[in-house]
């Protein structure tokens, strides 16, 4: 497995794109970024240049959409062109069901960007009955996403539903819409992907970020495993434990500056290390350059879940570099509470 740095929000003339296809997959190539998402509004149109830009500039290209609604714009991944115009604000399931059906996940963008009168539709504002039909969320939104407030409301969002015992996806979007050189610093979604990830892309991609194996980020890849006995779990896994078992995990911690993409040539200095769960913080530690891993044991008792973000020094600024999804923490039921449920006792 590796982790494949992905655009998952783009845009082009078919939409309301200033760049092409192929000049926005050439910059990509620039920058590092191995695969896009197409995701123009409420068109599918310009997948009819993929596969020539993609042989050009060897930039994987996906099928997705942006379904671009009076209530909310909603992402789309590995369908092919699904309806959105019969959907009131009450029944976005009906549209999610479509998809889902068609083989791909679905994404909320920009939940908390400003709505109307400035952008008509782009807060959310459909009624989701059940959080569990949403693959992702767009946590990071835009360039330099960690410093844009509107995605301060959305990391705040997630966190509540990551604690009430949903499982979403949390990625990065810079919405891109022309090529043109930033100052600003562009965010990628790394996604941990199988070696022969290209031969099925949009498969192996719309699984991957089902599962959780995501992270956005500014550059660096924070690596975190949790070690129990032989057992090591990463970003999406779910860590089995139950009362009559062993609930202390060894959690180690890398950090990796990635040679691949470094955006305008600008350089990151990462100096500390947090790792977060439903209990609130567990790890706060400096961290250097000569450093190698943190191993911190954690007693899981009742977390749910854990992730961890990487802090430090972009562009003179002091924010957050990059975050993990989280690894996640199933209570099994024990024998005896079993026994005690249904009055009976297993046979070996």
């Amino acid at each position: 497995m590796k982790w494949i740095p992905f655009e998952l929000h783009t845009h082009t003339p078919h939409s309301d794109g200033k760049h092409t296809l192929l000049e926005m997959c050439r910059e990509a190539k620039r920058l590092g970024i191995r695969g896009i998402a197409l995701t123009d509004h409420n068109t599918m149109s310009g997948m009819s240049e993929a596969r020539a830009v993609q042989e050009e500039t060897d930039v994987v290209i996906l099928p997705g959409m942006e379904w671009t609604t009076f209530y909310g714009h909603m992402l789309t991944i590995g369908a092919p062109y699904c309806d959105w115009r019969d959907l009131g604000p009450k029944d976005i399931h009906k549209g999610i069901n479509r998809v889902h059906q068609a083989g791909g996940i679905v994404g909320i963008a920009h939940p908390y960007r400003m709505g109307s009168p400035i952008c008509t539709g782009c807060h959310w504002e459909y009624e989701v009955k059940d959080w569990n039909d949403v693959d992702y969320m767009e946590v990071w939104h835009e360039l330099t996403p960690s410093l844009k407030r509107h995605n301060s409301q959305a990391l705040q969002q997630w966190t509540t539903l990551l604690d009430e015992g949903y499982r979403i996806t949390a990625t990065a979007g810079r919405d891109w819409h022309h090529s043109a050189t930033h100052n600003e610093w562009p965010a990628v979604t790394y996604i941990e992907l199988p070696e022969e990830w290209e031969d099925s892309a949009a498969e192996s991609v719309v699984h991957a970020i089902a599962q959780g194996r995501c992270m956005p980020s500014m550059g660096p890849l924070l690596l975190m495993e949790a070690v129990m006995g032989e057992s090591r779990y990463s970003v999406g896994d779910e860590i089995p434990i139950n009362e009559d078992s062993e609930q202390t995990v060894t959690l180690q911690i890398r950090i990796v500056m990635s040679e691949s993409f470094v955006p305008y040539g600008n350089e990151l200095l990462v100096t500390r290390v947090v790792v977060e769960s439903n209990n609130g913080v567990l790890l706060d530690q400096l961290w250097n350059e000569e450093q190698t891993q943190i191993a911190q044991q954690v007693e899981l008792g009742s977390i749910r879940w854990l992730r961890a973000k990487a802090m430090g020094v972009m562009q003179e600024v002091y924010t957050t570099l990059v975050f993990t999804n989280p690894i996640y923490v199933r209570m099994m039921q024990s024998e005896a509470a079993e026994e005690e449920m249904y009055g009976c006792r297993t046979i070996e």
